[in-house]
């Protein structure tokens, strides 16, 4: 056996010096190093010699095999080396022609809607405050007013961590947390981010959606403060000759609550499936923030007082825009997304 490694050698090593492309090397490799190469076939009969035979036989395999694969990368290199050579003294690439443009990518259209309305805000005195997405139960529900047994729980029902934690159901808990981190200082911020809950998908909802929470909190702060301050978003955001209502609601944060309508901007007031045929839709549900609410930021209802408000963010696009269903802001087609 030790004759024939000898031969297996030579032979594979003239064969080697033979390749003129790095091409063809692959295939060399699998024939005489390969796991069903020569090399491996011929060693596989290393166990039918005598004891003695053996470890002058394993020997000489091990030393085969080496020298062939240093002769492998040797001649890799030497190919690879003479490749770059013929590359660069072959006629020289025409650089002078425009490459392929690069499509030029674009902010989704929530995005966009979110920064007018920032920047809307940012005019009346508003900074940001951004607060997670994923929030504790105390924070979107119990310090707001909502305990377990409260029924708005039903309205407000989430996707839930584990028992103490919930992707939270509006931007509303981020008062909480920018209360306790402002106090004793009077607060103007809004707080946009997406919401989730467990919703009927439909033309007009949807199971995830963005707000924009809006809190003020100081000294003698009114409702005619917040109507103020909404009045003057929606006909900035939508124009001056939009037309408004107040209705009284409840909310369990706020105390007196109330939502603000307004006129259809896609069917001008006559009715259509997005307004419900009423002519109005709603735009913002607000009310002054509730005594145990500002008691629980760490405020004295006695001494301050506060509005606050919550803003679909989708809703308005679609006004804006003339846009009929919410869902086409989740459905990744491309052809809606490129019109704006």
């Amino acid at each position: 056996m030790l004759e024939e490694l000898e031969t297996l050698q030579t032979q594979a090593l003239a064969t080697l010096e033979q390749i003129g492309g790095a091409d063809a090397l692959p295939q060399w490799y699998r024939t005489h190093l390969g796991r069903k190469g020569n090399l491996t076939e011929l060693l596989r009969g290393l166990g039918q010699l005598a004891p003695e035979e053996r470890p002058a036989v394993g020997q000489k395999g091990n030393a085969v095999k080496k020298a062939l694969e240093e002769a492998f990368a040797t001649r890799q290199e030497i190919l690879r080396e003479a490749e770059l050579e013929a590359s660069l003294n072959a006629e020289p690439l025409d650089i002078s022609l425009p490459g392929r443009p690069v499509a030029m990518g674009r902010l989704h259209l929530t995005t966009r809607m979110l920064r007018q309305m920032r920047a809307i805000f940012a005019e009346m005195g508003f900074q940001v405050y951004e607060a997670p997405e994923v929030e504790t139960d105390e924070n979107n529900f119990e310090l707001l007013n909502i305990p377990p047994y409260h029924p708005a729980r039903d309205m407000w029902d989430t996707f839930r961590v584990n028992d103490k934690v919930v992707l939270r159901t509006h931007t509303s808990p981020g008062q909480i947390r920018c209360m306790r981190e402002y106090h004793p200082d009077p607060i103007r911020v809004i707080l946009p981010g997406k919401c989730y809950r467990y919703e009927q998908i439909t033309p007009r909802s949807e199971h995830q959606f963005f707000q924009v929470e809006g809190l003020a909190v100081g000294h003698g702060i009114r409702m005619t403060d917040l109507i103020g301050t909404m009045a003057e978003f929606a006909r900035t955001m939508h124009g001056p000759d939009r037309r408004l209502r107040i209705r009284g609601s409840y909310f369990p944060f706020t105390e007196p609550s109330i939502e603000m309508d307004m006129d259809c901007i896609i069917c001008e007031g006559q009715g259509c499936r997005i307004c419900k045929y009423s002519g109005w839709l709603e735009v913002a549900g607000a009310g002054m923030v509730h005594p145990k609410v500002l008691a629980n930021g760490g405020y004295d209802p006695a001494e301050w007082s506060g509005f606050a408000f919550g803003l679909g963010v989708e809703r308005p696009a679609m006004l804006h825009h003339g846009i009929e269903d919410i869902r086409n802001f989740y459905a990744n087609d491309l052809r809606f997304l490129r019109q704006f």
